[in-house]
This record gives C-alpha cells, sequence and structure tokens, in this order.
C-alpha cells in the first residue's frame, strides 16, 4: 500500500465524521438525552483522530500522484491549504469534545456553554469539511472541476 492508497482509505473518516456526529449531537439535542450528546463527543474525538492520520498521509499520497499526468499541482496545493484549516478546527473539536465529556461527567454548571461551543465547531467543521473533500477530489476527478481548473499540462501550473 502506498501514501495514496493510504490516504484514500482514511481521509473520509474526518469527513463524514464530523456530519455524523453533528447529527447524533442535534438528535441529542432534541431528545435531552445526555447519553445520545456525550455519543457525540466521542464521535468528535474519533473523527478528530482520523484527520490526524488524514492529515499525517497527504505528504506521501502528494509524492505519489505529482507525476501523474493531468494532476494539477496547483490543485494540491489548494487542498493543502483547505487541509490544514480543516485539520486544525478538527484538533479543536476533537479536543474540546474531550473537554465537554469530562464536564458532563462532572456535571459542570457551565455545560450548556461548552455544548454551544461544541454545536459551532461542528457547524464550522461541516462547512471546511464540504472545501476539504470537494478540493481533494477535483485532484484526481476531471468531472467534478470547472473548466478555470483544469490542468493544460502536468507541470505547468
Amino acid at each position: 500500500m502506498n501514501g495514496a492508497h493510504f490516504h484514500l482509505l482514511v481521509n473520509h473518516f474526518p469527513i463524514v465524521g464530523v456530519i455524523i456526529g453533528f447529527l447524533v449531537l442535534l438528535a441529542g439535542t432534541f431528545l435531552k438525552k445526555q447519553q445520545i450528546m456525550a455519543t457525540a463527543l466521542g464521535i468528535f474525538a474519533f473523527s478528530a483522530l482520523a484527520a490526524i492520520a488524514s492529515y499525517s498521509s497527504g505528504e506521501g499520497a502528494e509524492e505519489v500522484v505529482e507525476d501523474i499526468p493531468g494532476i494539477s499541482e496547483k490543485l494540491i496545493h489548494v487542498h493543502q491549504n483547505y487541509a490544514g484549516y480543516f485539520f486544525a478546527f478538527m484538533l479543536i473539536l476533537g479536543v474540546s469534545s474531550l473537554i465537554t465529556l469530562y464536564m458532563q461527567i462532572k456535571q459542570s454548571k457551565f455545560i450548556r456553554y461548552a455544548y454551544l461551543l461544541i454545536f459551532v465547531l461542528a457547524i464550522a467543521c461541516g462547512i471546511m469539511s464540504a472545501y476539504v473533500g470537494t478540493s481533494g477530489g477535483e485532484i484526481r476527478h476531471s468531472e467534478i472541476r470547472s473548466d478555470a481548473d483544469a490542468p493544460s499540462s502536468n507541470k505547468a501550473d
């Protein structure tokens, strides 16, 4: 298995995880079930770990695909920029989720504010996941690129 293969195996977990976590958190909030909300926090923490694996494997994936005809360095760099922001926010979401879980166990009086922060971070990560996922897909899938993003040659960008 090369770097690109590993990256493709793990890169969907943080994206899908933040969406599923958000939906579970939303369900827990509406149902007023602390256990469901705690499950969402666990999903966010797992997604942050998956983001570490995905981000760490990005350079290896780049090394494999950068010399393939039709691959644009410009698209790779756009994806790297989005991935950096997404990675940072996912780490913040993951750590905040663990802190919130601890606050829930300790029955902190500030737990509502912690969950509000988690909601905001999850929404931000969800929005960023669309950009990082789309920009990653555009590297190899020309059918989803706009004409302006189409590479003219392998290294010309």
